[in-house]
């Protein structure tokens, strides 16, 4: 063979090796520029107590309110991330305007308490974040086994008594942290309570629906379970 072909094909050869090297590259190099950021304690702002009238004060005639009270959260000194986390929070709720007051680091997931300013009724509520998705409502009622328990011989029991009866999300006091339990498969359970009432906010209350919130050992959501009920507390 020619020297000068020699030469090209070595050439071609090393330009192929490359430009696969670069394709091989590019998936981890994208997966990781999109890998959401984790979740800390970073993100935890205890709120002022004149913040919502300053809030109020500035922002109320505002035409862009949620905006001016993100801005009114850097003014009080909520840290950057506290201010971008209650961004994202207000995304993904569909604008529930949400503030991350306490954190817990517990594997494979860590809870958040948010506090909802906002909000008339359950100005509490609970988070798990780092896990797969990466923000979970505990008190998204969509996501409770709510079949297992209306079938349950406990739930029509209370119907009897408490004909309104349902499950109704949990006003989290932000102290109180959920159990664990190990799951199937190295997986992690978490057991929550949420509040059975007469029919609505300020009716009789009827006890506590047991649910276990159930994870992979990774970190994935993989549903929840119906546990039992626990008795009204006696007046």
């Amino acid at each position: 063979m020619h020297r000068p072909l020699r030469l090209l094909l070595l050439i071609v050869g090393c330009l192929l090796v490359c430009v696969a090297g670069r394709l091989a590259a590019q998936p981890q190099q994208q997966s990781t520029q999109h890998a959401p950021a984790k979740i800390d304690a970073s993100s935890v702002w205890q709120i002022p107590p004149r913040f919502l009238t300053a809030a109020h004060a500035a922002c109320d005639r505002s035409s862009h309110i949620v905006d001016c009270i993100f801005d009114q959260m850097s003014k009080a000194g909520a840290p950057t991330a506290a201010v971008s986390f209650t961004r994202e929070l207000y995304k993904q709720s569909h604008s529930d305007f949400g503030i991350m007051t306490g954190f817990q680091d517990q594997s494979p997931v860590a809870f958040a308490w948010i506090t909802y300013p906002l909000r008339a009724n359950t100005n509490y509520g609970l988070l798990f974040v780092n896990g797969q998705p990466p923000i979970i409502n505990v008190e998204n009622l969509k996501l409770l086994d709510r079949k297992t328990m209306v079938k349950s011989a406990q739930f029509q029991d209370l119907k009897n008594q408490f004909p309104q009866v349902d499950v109704w999300p949990g006003d989290r006091d932000g102290k109180t942290w959920p159990n664990s339990q190990p799951g199937p498969n190295g997986g992690t359970q978490f057991v929550v309570g949420y509040p059975l009432i007469n029919g609505c906010h300020a009716c009789a209350r009827a006890g506590l629906a047991i649910f276990t919130w159930n994870f992979d050992a990774q970190g994935k959501f993989l549903g929840t379970s119906f546990q039992g009920m626990t008795p009204a507390p006696l007046p």
